[in-house]
């Protein structure tokens, strides 16, 4: 029998918290709920969810020091739940680490089909054969994106990324010298209307830059006034 996904709710409105959780566990996940950020953070080193939904609105450690304190470790997708709608909200989210981004209130079963689709692009399908022609990987001088294990090495080490810096990252280096508009981006990444708007790209390729420095042979490149490329350069 396969195991059960565990998604860690943390929210401190426990109607909403239960509700969610009814939705989840119909949908066949192991769901644990966390009613604020301490209890949030010693829930994910004991219950080691498969993804996290954070609520932004919590008594004591709030929501985004709690997707602070677990991005210094971990890459557990994160989908961040707040009543807060403004873009700067969104933003830092998204630049603290998160993976996504819904306003309350929300519909349950837009939840349950984003939480379906990151748990979708953050792990390979059981089974997956590891045969060569079956794995995508783009290989570089100094990086190698591997997307069938969810995995990049970067001047011979591994660099810890979030599924869609990932995805990002993998979709631009394996269409080179290829200009993509933010609009293009979001369709091919996200795969559904996102919530927030073009800068949730210009976020994640501000956060590969920290992470990935432009090479000889390569850079990530924009294309001032239309949207992004991945240039090779040899």
């Amino acid at each position: 029998m396969a195991t059960k996904q565990k998604i860690l709710i943390v929210d401190d409105d426990e109607n909403i918290a239960d509700l969610i959780s009814l939705y989840l566990t119909k949908e066949c996940f192991d769901v644990q709920i966390a009613p604020d950020g301490e209890s949030a953070l010693a829930a994910v080193r004991s219950f080691q969810p498969n993804l996290i939904l954070l609520d932004l609105m919590l008594p004591g450690i709030d929501g985004y020091e709690v997707c602070r304190q677990i991005r210094k470790d971990q890459s557990t997708p994160i989908i961040m739940l707040s009543a807060k709608g403004e873009v700067f909200d969104k933003v830092l989210g998204l630049e603290l680490g998160a993976d996504d981004y819904m306003e309350k209130p929300f519909d349950s079963k837009e939840l349950v089909a984003r939480v379906k689709a990151v748990l979708r692009r953050y792990k390979p399908a059981a089974g997956q054969s590891d045969e060569a022609e079956n794995i995508k990987k783009v290989s570089l001088p100094d990086l190698e994106i591997n997307l069938t294990n969810y995995s990049v090495i970067y001047r011979g080490s591994v660099v810890d990324m979030p599924p869609k810096e990932l995805e990002l990252l993998y979709f631009l280096a394996s269409s080179p010298n290829q200009v993509f508009t933010r609009e293009q981006l979001l369709d091919q990444i996200w795969g559904y209307e996102y919530i927030g708007d073009t800068r949730t790209v210009d976020v994640h390729i501000k956060r590969l830059r920290e992470k990935i420095s432009d090479n000889p042979a390569w850079r990530l490149s924009t294309v001032w006034g239309i949207g992004y490329k991945f240039e090779t350069l040899i």
